[in-house]
């Protein structure tokens, strides 16, 4: 595997959560958005991946990030609060999901993300299999 960096599979964690747009709130959302990406790339440097994808159309969010591991994500709910909190006016929380091992600490703050910005559900997936690479093999 040259080149490549291997992460422990076991440890990574996937996180995805889906959103409703509310009406006529989408230029302000995209700011916000914008402040959230700058506050978490500043202030999150162990985070791999962290992206929001927005379906225009359907008025729909959805938000992206790989962790390295469940202790990156309860950083990342601590760091990003303030930040996700200021997009509460702006959407409805509807589902998080995780896919990897999370601490019950971390569950528990997913909830409280989930009562602050909507009226969805948490949902984790354990890994049963899989590799990890934060750099592609050559």
């Amino acid at each position: 595997m040259t080149g490549a960096v291997t992460a422990r599979a076991a440890d990574v964690v996937i996180y995805v959560d889906h959103s409703d747009i509310l009406p006529d709130r989408l230029d302000e959302l995209k700011e916000g958005i914008r402040r959230v990406v700058a506050v978490i790339e500043e202030r999150e440097p162990q985070l791999i991946a962290y992206g929001f994808h927005l379906d225009e159309e359907r008025g729909r969010m959805t938000v992206t990030a790989v962790h390295p591991d469940s202790a990156s994500l309860e950083l990342h709910l601590g760091v990003g609060r303030e930040e996700f909190r200021k997009l509460g006016g702006m959407i409805t929380l509807r589902r998080i999901e995780v896919y990897g091992s999370i601490d019950e600490r971390v569950r528990d703050l997913l909830e409280q993300k989930v009562e602050m910005l909507g009226v969805g559900e948490v949902v984790v997936t354990p890994r049963l299999a899989g590799f990890a690479r934060t750099t592609a093999a050559r």
